[in-house]
């Protein structure tokens, strides 16, 4: 193009009388060896290879790139739509695991108030049972001891009348021997 223009505007600065633009042009395309018509269908040839390439070639690529590259925004909003969403995800698993563990700690604080109740109570229960079996043990003592008491009196006082008997040397009667045991009786239940 500078060549165009240096050809164009030299007969100019020679002084010469300028030839038109279309003659000018025309000695340049001969001074270089260029022939028009050949010039024009060579840029006719291109123009036809061009807009082959372009609805062939360059058209389809560019609207596969297109798609790629919405594909790739997609895939980048996606992206951060599940970056947010795992984000509270995580603060919901952590708020869940929060309440549990305080749940936890509810669940472990009622178990240890209860177990300690529980052994409070049947610690009280044994004691009571060990009480109620004392008492129990006391009064079958006390029976026994009065039992024995009541035997041993009856057996004294038979043992008194029948030393009487052997003392006095003569057989009593039945009523006799009936005083003489009301006798003994009341004499060993005062003493």
């Amino acid at each position: 193009m500078l060549t165009l223009l240096l050809a164009v505007t030299e007969p100019a600065a020679h002084g010469a009388a300028a030839p038109g633009p279309i003659e000018g042009l025309k000695e340049t395309f001969v001074h270089f060896g260029v022939e028009p018509k050949f010039l024009v269908m060579q840029i006719v040839s291109f123009l036809i290879l061009f807009g082959v390439l372009y609805w062939f070639g360059i058209k389809p690529t560019i609207a596969t790139m297109e798609e790629r590259n919405k594909k790739i925004s997609d895939g980048l909003k996606h992206a951060e739509e599940t970056q947010v969403r795992l984000a509270a995800a995580a603060q919901e698993s952590a708020a869940l695991i929060k309440a549990a563990q305080l749940d936890a700690q509810k669940l472990v604080e009622e178990a240890r108030k209860a177990s300690k109740e529980f052994a409070d109570k049947q610690n009280a229960e044994a004691t009571a049972r060990a009480a109620d079996t004392l008492a129990k043990a006391q009064q079958a003592i006390e029976l026994e001891h009065k039992k024995m008491l009541n035997e041993a009196r009856g057996e004294i006082a038979r043992l008194v009348v029948k030393t009487t008997e052997q003392v006095l040397a003569k057989k009593l009667t039945d009523a006799d021997r009936a005083a003489y045991n009301d006798a003994a009786t009341k004499e060993l239940s005062v003493s």
